[in-house]
């Protein structure tokens, strides 16, 4: 056990819970030995799973950093509009960080995180998951035998799902782009990354557009209450968030999202949840203002060109890829590669068998446990060749995110520069 990678978590929410839980798979490489966290029974109940004792726990990242370095490294995970802070703190402090996405939620901020953990030459790993998939390491490898030759186009499609969408851009905590971060930003960082990871090359200029169409009092069906709990038409109403949640509760599925909903899995909990709290509320009766499709264009600095689309009005699905190469095409769906070979007119499939699904319910396709296990080995061995997601390439992505929403905002074509 002395062997082992020492962790402090710092924001027991969803993601910190579930990277933390890595060390309880594996408990000769990781072991958490302290958590911030000032939601109390969150705090309470990560303890128990941990078992750390009750001077282990603190209720916020600053009086976990008033003592001093405690651990090997840090899991950064608080809310994305509270990253920057700890993140200065803690690297100042010499803890090796894995900081959840988005590193930040502007340029300034990104730049400042960047040259914080250069400055005290700590590793940090952005929690781009998507480039630690098995489904990725396997497209990748394939892309760089040159397979297809050289990649020319590529079509990306990130279907978010009609109840995810509702869940956490209409009715929750990345609804409003003042009170947290753009939807790009918040849920597409990872794709316009993973997209210049996989091109390997960097993105030049991008364009985007997108907007807010259908999660607005005009499209309010006609009697609709501003709670579905009261809701007289509810039953014909695809984001019931009775049905959305009360079916989980009743299959006993209490990871996300319902754990975002409830802190006690109750009946009553439930109901008096979506009676009062944010998650009960009408989609069309909302104070949202964020996207809910999007489309960016890329170009990257070889010449090879991309388009993404986000979109909320689909099934709950993996990512879609096409990818167009001089020799061959690839489509790729999260899990089947299907290459086609131009000379030989074949097709190869191959069945990459992700661990679970592309959402954070399902780890990410294995990209959760990919990144805890690159991490904590790059912790270890003191090699950040180990991580993929380091803070120049995620500097770099989150460029082109901030690029993307200024292009949408004024209708233009944004460089995208490394330097400042």
């Amino acid at each position: 056990m002395s062997d082992a990678t020492t962790l402090l978590v710092v924001g027991a929410g969803d993601r910190g819970t579930g990277h933390a839980r890595y060390a309880l798979r594996h408990p000769g490489r990781a072991r958490v030995v302290a958590v911030a966290e000032p939601v109390r029974v969150r705090r309470e109940r990560f303890a128990a799973e941990h078992g750390l004792a009750a001077a282990d726990t603190m209720t916020d990242w600053r009086r976990a950093a008033e003592r001093g370095r405690i651990a090997d490294a840090v899991l950064l995970c608080t809310l994305d509009r509270d990253h920057l802070e700890p993140a200065l703190a803690f690297a100042a402090q010499g803890y090796d960080i894995m900081l959840e996405k988005p590193m930040a939620l502007d340029e300034a901020s990104c730049r400042a995180i960047v040259a914080a953990v250069e400055k005290a030459g700590v590793i940090l790993a952005v929690g781009h998951v998507l480039r630690y998939t098995p489904y990725t390491r396997a497209l990748k490898g394939v892309l760089d035998e040159g397979r297809i030759g050289d990649v020319v186009s590529v079509q990306h499609l990130e279907p978010v799902g009609h109840w995810h969408q509702a869940h956490s851009y209409v009715r929750g905590n990345w609804r409003r782009t003042d009170e947290a971060t753009s939807m790009l930003m918040a849920k597409s960082c990872h794709d316009l990354d993973w997209l210049q990871y996989i091109v390997g090359e960097p993105p030049a200029r991008v364009s985007s557009f997108g907007r807010l169409t259908h999660f607005t009092p005009a499209n309010r069906p006609r009697d609709a209450a501003d709670r579905c709990v009261e809701c007289p038409v509810r039953g014909g109403c695809a984001f019931d968030a009775v049905r959305l949640y009360g079916d989980r509760l009743t299959a006993g599925d209490h990871g996300w999202p319902l754990s975002v909903v409830l802190d006690t899995f109750t009946e009553q909990a439930l109901d008096d949840a979506l009676r009062t709290g944010p998650y009960g509320r009408c989609v069309y009766a909302c104070d949202n203002d964020v996207v809910d499709h999007q489309v960016v264009a890329m170009e990257f600095a070889g010449g090879a060109t991309a388009t993404f689309t986000m979109t909320g009005f689909t099934e709950m699905a993996d990512r879609r890829t096409q990818i167009f190469g001089t020799r061959g095409e690839i489509r790729g769906d999260g899990r089947m590669l299907r290459i086609h070979d131009f000379r030989t007119g074949t097709t190869e499939e191959i069945d990459t068998v992700p661990t679970g699904d592309m959402s954070a319910a399902g780890g990410h396709g294995g990209g959760d446990e990919g990144l805890m296990d690159a991490f904590v080995a790059a912790v270890a061995a003191q090699d950040p060749s180990l991580v993929l997601s380091g803070p120049r390439e995620s500097l770099l992505s989150h460029l082109s995110v901030l690029g993307a929403e200024h292009a949408r905002h004024t209708g233009t074509v944004v460089d995208v520069a490394l330097t400042s």
